[in-house]
């Protein structure tokens, strides 16, 4: 009896033994396929005007507490976005709000009260109209003893439509700022338009009702939202220790805070060979994604991440970044 019970100890420690030398050999990147190249650099809102995170919420006006200014583009707009193109980044991250005449305006802010010397809303407004007011009228380093770039924003805020044509082969992610599916239905009928060549070089990301209005209309699209980053990391993080890829984790894009992505199967480079065979790119942001997400904008963030690295890097500063990997 006392045997038996050696024996089957014995014989579940074994399995118990190779269950983990399995779950490690399958996941470790030591020994995952080599993967070559350089990281891909998303530029947010392209070179623009940083800020300290510390404090900030929804409803910060964050044009009143940016740096000292190192440079003259402000987000959002076609000189900020050449100006991270020719300093290396892939692609360039942008924000939509909808106008009074069914266009869409980029734009960060859910008004315009904090960034501009306008009041209320994009929707309040038509696209000639939006394009008179001064989108730096708001920024200020010093507490609102001096405003830099008063005075020098007239005219600058684009459309969507302007940025499509400004930039006819590079890479864009486009966010739609609202949970209204509308926006999702009239972006389709603008992106609908265009080659499916022009296609493989967008995604769109933002709340889970217009990104399903989206994804109905353009299938083919790569798209983002809560709902798709859940269809995802939830099915990854309870099975991907086999190796199984879910369905949601196809053809997708990943924002990862750095805090969490050492929790995934297979982090780094396994995860991101499983990430390739899906045609799927995975985006590598700061914090722990409770709060607002920050950039790697430093040397010192820089080396937070793994060693040979070859996933996205979140940045408001590729103008600092892009030189670490050689780029442009």
């Amino acid at each position: 009896m006392k045997k038996g019970r050696k024996r089957f100890k014995r014989k579940a420690w074994w399995m118990v033994l190779l269950f983990i030398t399995f779950i490690y050999f399958n996941n470790s990147s030591f020994l995952a396929n080599d993967r070559s190249g350089k990281p891909v650099l998303l530029a947010h809102r392209g070179l623009s005007q940083t800020f300290p995170m510390e404090g900030v919420e929804s409803d910060t006006c964050t044009a009143e507490r940016i740096d000292r200014p190192e440079h003259p583009y402000l987000e959002n707009t076609l000189p900020a976005m050449e100006a991270a193109f020719r300093a290396g980044a892939d692609v360039v991250e942008l924000d939509i709000k909808p106008t009074k005449d069914g266009q869409f305006a980029v734009f960060h802010d859910w008004t315009l009260d904090c960034r501009t010397n306008g009041t209320g809303m994009t929707i309040d407004y038509t696209m000639a109209e939006l394009k008179k007011l001064d989108i730096g009228y708001g920024y200020t380093a010093d507490h609102g003893k001096t405003h830099p770039f008063r005075g020098k924003g007239i005219g600058l805020m684009p459309s969507f439509t302007e940025v499509l044509e400004h930039f006819p082969n590079r890479e864009l992610l486009i966010h739609i700022k609202s949970h209204d599916p509308n926006e999702g239905v009239q972006l389709a009928k603008i992106l609908d338009s265009l080659p499916r060549k022009r296609l493989r070089k967008l995604t769109v990301y933002g709340g889970d009702e217009p990104i399903a209005a989206l994804k109905k209309t353009l299938p083919e699209l790569r798209v983002m939202s809560k709902k798709t980053m859940k269809a995802c990391l939830i099915r990854y993080m309870s099975a991907g220790w086999t190796g199984y890829i879910p369905d949601g984790c196809k053809h997708t894009q990943l924002h990862i805070p750095e805090k969490v992505a050492p929790f995934l199967w297979g982090w780094p480079h396994r995860f991101f060979n499983r990430m390739d065979k899906a045609d799927t790119r995975v985006i590598v942001t700061g914090g722990s994604g409770l709060g607002f997400s920050s950039g790697f904008d430093t040397v010192e963030d820089i080396k937070r991440l793994p060693e040979d690295y070859t996933g996205g890097i979140w940045t408001n500063r590729i103008d600092r970044i892009a030189p670490l990997y050689g780029k442009p």
